[in-house]
């Protein structure tokens, strides 16, 4: 019997597939539905070549009902929120903002990051905007480093950028911290005092 080159896809359509649709579109802020998967995300994306699906695939999964699929996948978490593919998109979908939200339901839904360390990884980048109110990326990779007991394992890179001026010594800090203050507590009143 010869193959036909047919792959078989399993979709789901039911009521709960549709919940979690609307639930992505009113968390995110964007229609996910208006996708039509030209690919234009990816092309600028810096780390599509690390992904399984891409950012219309993680999209294409929800919209075939492959809900634990696109929560479970590498994806999500190596989205580093560019915003390139939203800035890319031809339909105006928010992508980061997307992944954001699929990170925040994988969590909630008790699902462990695909990638080991990762969520350690975010959240010094969340407490580094949180104490300057932009990254510090020198003091973002130490305090990670020191966490996972690994100081040395990337020490070469890490002088390599030094030594082109690709990390500060120094952080900068915006001019009025307060900004970031509201912001963060207004993250935390919004999503019922659980923070980001």
């Amino acid at each position: 019997m010869e193959s036909t080159g047919i792959i078989r896809i399993e979709a789901s359509s039911g009521p709960a597939h549709r919940d979690v649709i609307s639930k992505v579109v009113e968390r995110s802020g964007t229609d996910i539905r208006r996708c039509f998967h030209c690919q234009s995300c990816g092309g600028g994306c810096p780390v599509s070549q690390a992904m399984a699906y891409r950012p219309n695939g993680v999209i294409r999964l929800l919209q075939l009902g492959r809900v634990r699929e696109a929560l479970q996948s590498s994806d999500i978490w190596y989205c580093i929120g560019c915003n390139t593919c939203s800035m890319a998109c031809p339909q105006a979908i928010d992508i980061a903002a997307f992944m954001d939200v699929m990170r925040q339901m994988a969590l909630e839904e008790g699902v462990p990051p695909a990638e080991p360390d990762i969520l350690a990884f975010h959240r010094e980048v969340v407490g580094s905007i949180h104490k300057y109110g932009r990254t510090h990326k020198l003091e973002i990779m130490m305090r990670y480093k020191l966490r996972q007991l690994d100081m040395f394992s990337d020490l070469d890179l890490g002088l390599k950028m030094l030594a082109k001026r690709k990390l500060d010594l120094l952080p900068s800090k915006i001019t009025d911290p307060g900004i970031m203050k509201r912001i963060f507590e207004t993250c935390k009143v919004n999503n019922r005092g659980g923070g980001r």
